[in-house]
């Protein structure tokens, strides 16, 4: 027999499963392709906000009818100079990337939406300070492989904690997930956090 679970997370991203891991919300994957394109004029508040909700509702639309239960989505956003910083296509982009972030701050926004019968969105903004970084850090943090697939080029649980000098924030948020912010929404469709600790999450 299947394992029960809580939610269905719309997101390939281990760390968003290991920090739903950490406030014991079992889960099972439902991964869906969403456009991430950003339309003309759109703030970043707004572009993250309306992809959580998008993957949330691709997620929910994909299941049927006996399926359905709660579907969770979220978008992330590094964002600089009005700039949001993706995941790097290359080399030389993330490491223009890491130049950019070295000795300055910037914001990272990030989004959770839970789409079921009603739907809802909320955001966390947090302030990330780099301290400057040469560039033998840079090229040394990039052949680490721990950045090619992350917003910004830098992963805020590995090495490049060792850059950030200040957070105003959430660091769950600048991972991936903002938990204070995704608890509320849980508990709004009826989900507690911590209430199921010895389940493990369905990872399908």
């Amino acid at each position: 027999m299947e394992q029960s679970f809580d939610i269905y997370l719309a997101s390939g991203s281990p760390r968003r499963r290991e920090l739903l891991d950490q406030i014991a919300v079992s889960y099972k994957v439902i991964r869906q392709d969403v456009a991430e394109d950003i339309k003309p004029g759109e703030s970043s508040q707004d572009y993250v906000q309306r992809l959580a909700l998008e993957k949330a509702r691709a997620g929910w639309m994909a299941l049927t009818r006996d399926e359905r239960r709660p579907v969770l989505g979220a978008d992330t956003a590094v964002v600089i100079d009005d700039q949001i910083l993706g995941k790097p296509r290359d080399r030389d982009q993330g490491l223009a990337m890491l130049a950019q972030l070295s000795g300055r701050c910037h914001e990272v926004y990030s989004a959770v939406a839970i789409v079921a019968q009603t739907e809802a969105v909320t955001i966390n903004c947090s302030r990330v300070c780099f301290a400057t970084l040469d560039s033998a850090m840079r090229e040394a943090y990039w052949d680490s492989g721990e950045c090619h697939d992350k917003a910004g080029a830098y992963g805020i649980q590995g090495r490049a904690a060792m850059f950030i000098s200040k957070l105003d924030g959430s660091y769950s948020g600048v991972m991936g997930l903002p938990l204070f912010e995704t608890t509320k929404l849980l508990k709004q469709f009826g989900i507690e956090p911590l209430q199921r600790d010895s389940l493990p999450s369905a990872r399908a």
